[in-house]
């Protein structure tokens, strides 16, 4: 998956993109699809790993408290909480919750903004204004123009800040 590569539009291929986009589209719908699924088996994992825990806690206190110790929900809570299995399933449920929120993102870009970006270029096309002057324009360099346009812009204003 490349996000970049598939966002990217080709303003002189515009058939060839409008029949890509479908498939684009479906194939960012599925990975969002399976980083669901995977953000659920960490959620799902995570909360087994608490039960298997404050099982082994309330079963076997003196291991988790010593002797002499009153046992407490709060207490359960933190020593659960702390426990290595409990913290790396939890670290792996927010690798797992970026990732969705990631694949979310990009699976909207891809079926509303690129698609949009997809029809303003055609209706651009349709209005004849690719058909400029005689003499080809450089498209991808006015482009990459602006981009360091804009981007000088942005250093200078991070200097500033």
């Amino acid at each position: 998956m490349n996000y970049e590569r598939d966002m990217h539009i080709d303003e002189t291929s515009l058939d060839i993109e409008w029949l890509e986009q479908a498939d684009l589209a479906v194939r960012w719908g599925k990975y969002y699809t399976k980083c669901e699924e995977q953000f659920q088996k960490a959620e799902e994992n995570v909360k087994i790993v608490r039960s298997e825990l404050i099982l082994e806690i309330n079963k076997n206190p003196k291991v988790f408290f010593g002797d002499g110790i009153k046992i407490t929900d709060a207490k359960v809570e933190a020593a659960y909480r702390v426990n290595e299995r409990h913290v790396k399933a939890k670290e792996r449920w927010l690798k797992a919750k970026k990732k969705l929120g990631d694949a979310e993102i990009i699976k909207n870009e891809i079926s509303f903004t690129r698609k949009a970006s997809l029809e303003g270029l055609v209706q651009l096309y349709i209005s004849q204004y690719f058909a400029g002057p005689k003499m080809p324009r450089d498209l991808v360099g006015e482009r990459e123009k602006m981009k360091e346009k804009f981007n000088k812009k942005v250093r200078i204003r991070n200097r500033k800040n």
